[in-house]
């Protein structure tokens, strides 16, 4: 028998894209047309929009956290609630694209590997230089010897047994080099699939500055919380 999915959607402030992500979602099913996932689990991280509203009539469950605590927060209480033995998680903004992220189901469920990330193709507006990226590809490689090439995809699929023995993950945007380390450094078999997928782009803007910064002071307090931390 497959084994069950649960998908996770960490949300703040996307009342224009959500419904759009989430019935692409819906669209995920298997060759008997049944869904492939089992619940389908909206975290909104204290959105001061329409968020959860728009989710309310399509997600399984849709979980509010009073105040903003962060993309890491929201994703850990999805999968805290998540039924499933592999948790597939999906960001909000991705639209109609996302119905491209079954692909990252098959290595799992065929025991190829433990955890599947998704790597976007080339973006059609040039976001910004690629230093955090780089930042994060790089400090994953000195801490585990693993090159990746999507260190900040948030499009992956994990088995819910292994994000039981990950360390205490950030609750910012230093979430999946956190999980992407602890995965490395547990011997998990951890694969890259290259997926059509779209979400916004932040373009060079003050916004877009804004956002890579706090990426990159999300990231570096993550990478030196497990420089510090000794390989189990």
């Amino acid at each position: 028998m497959d084994a069950s999915v649960s998908v996770v959607v960490p949300a703040w402030n996307e009342e224009r894209t959500i419904a759009a992500t989430l019935t692409a979602l819906h669209r995920i099913r298997g060759a008997a047309g049944k869904p492939l996932w089992s619940e389908l689990i909206v975290v909104d991280d204290g959105s001061t929009d329409r968020t959860a509203d728009e989710a309310a009539g399509l997600a399984t469950v849709v979980i509010e956290h009073a105040n903003r605590l962060g993309k890491g927060a929201a994703m850990r209480t999805g999968w805290m609630r998540a039924q499933g033995e592999i948790v597939l998680f999906a960001d909000a903004d991705l639209g109609a694209s996302a119905v491209h992220l079954a692909e990252l189901l098959a290595p799992l469920r065929s025991g190829e590997a433990d955890m599947a990330i998704a790597r976007f193709a080339a973006p059609a507006v040039n976001g910004g230089f690629g230093f955090v990226k780089r930042f994060a590809g790089n400090g994953i490689f000195r801490l585990t010897g693993l090159k990746v090439e999507a260190p900040l995809s948030g499009q992956r699929a994990v088995r819910s047994q292994l994000l039981r023995q990950f360390d205490r993950l950030p609750e910012g945007f230093g979430i999946e080099v956190g999980m992407t380390i602890d995965a490395a450094r547990l011997g998990c078999r951890i694969c890259e699939i290259p997926l059509p997928l779209q979400h916004r782009e932040t373009g060079k803007s003050l916004s877009g500055f804004w956002h890579r910064g706090s990426q990159m002071i999300d990231i570096s307090r993550t990478m030196l919380a497990r420089w510090r931390k000794p390989v189990r």
